[in-house]
Parts: structure tokens; sequence; C-alpha cells
């Protein structure tokens, strides 16, 4: 079956692999072809990501650079990018919980404050991109099977679209949280 994989490279990253560095340089490619079952002829696999900030880690931008050229070898596949903001935000401020038992506990200085200065980082686009690449390549029929790679609920109602409107099969490879070994 012709096959197309839709993968949310943030969402895979934050879910799977950045606590594992020796997972980071996975060939995407390869993990979808070893998850399908072999019937599934993968003819594209879309990455959707953002080129990374260097505003926490200034040797970020460097190696993603690396892996997406590494990725750029491999002629299935072909990236797609949204935007990574770094802002400046006041958030509301979570008082500690203090001991019950310690009735006479006081927060470690007075007055607390309600809102405190962050750094707010968010990565724009890629779901757009990925939602709006599965629509164009359903109604194209591009693919007969599509594998949708992320834990994103906002991908929820092209999903559906694809599958209840154009008839497609849409499978979702979810990533999860890998306990931290002890």
């Amino acid at each position: 079956m012709k096959t197309i994989v839709y993968l949310d490279g943030f969402n895979l990253y934050y879910r799977m692999l950045k606590e594992r560095p020796q997972y980071k340089w996975l060939n995407p490619l390869e993990l979808a072809t070893e998850v399908l079952d072999p019937a599934n002829q993968i003819i594209k696999l879309w990455y959707f990501t953002a080129h990374v900030s260097a505003r926490v880690d200034r040797d970020a931008p460097a190696r993603q650079r690396i892996y997406l050229d590494a990725l750029k070898t491999v002629p299935t596949i072909e990236a797609r990018f949204g935007k990574f903001l770094v802002k400046k935000r006041w958030a509301g401020l979570v008082l500690p919980d203090l001991d019950p038992a310690k009735p006479q506990a006081k927060p470690p200085f007075l007055p607390w404050p309600n809102v405190v200065r962050i750094w707010r980082t968010d990565e724009k686009g890629s779901d757009v991109n990925l939602a709006t690449q599965l629509l164009i390549d359903s109604f194209k029929n591009n693919y007969e099977v599509a594998v949708v790679i992320t834990n994103d609920t906002d991908l929820v109602a092209p999903i559906r679209f694809a599958t209840k409107e154009m008839k497609k099969i849409v499978g979702i490879l979810t990533p999860y949280q890998i306990p931290r070994p002890r």
C-alpha cells in the first residue's frame, strides 16, 4: 500500500528523544519502516519541525543543522519548517505547597510576588503545516495509507476529515514518554 508518513519532529523529540541522546540521531524513515507492516510501501516521509534557538544552548542550532543535512541525504525524507519563537513574558507564579504538618511554615520571602518574568519558547506552524500537507495529499490521492507520528490533539480535525470525508486510512503512532533509567 502506497504510504506517506507525517512526522511531528518536536513532538517526537520532547516525548521520546530529549532524555535519550543515543536516539537523537535516528533515521525516522528506518523507524517508520521497522514499526509499519511490510505491506506499507513508504513513498514519502514529511518531517515537520522548526529551526531551534540558541538562547538556552548555543550549539543546538549547529547540531540540528547537521541532523537536518543528514536527513537530506535520504531522498524519501523532506523537511518542512515552522518557526521557533522566543519571547520574554510575564507569567503567574505558582506558590509553593507548604507542609501541612508544619502550620507555622512560611514562604521563603515575603511579600510573595504574583507574577515573574520568564522566557517563553514556542514552536509555531509545524502542526498546521502537517495538517495542510496531510489534506493536500488526501485531495490529490497521493497515498492509500497515511501515518501520522504525533501526540498533538490539534491534529484530530484534519485526521478525522481525511478518514471520514476523504475515506482515507490514517494511522497514528504516538510517541510516549519513556521512563528515565534509574
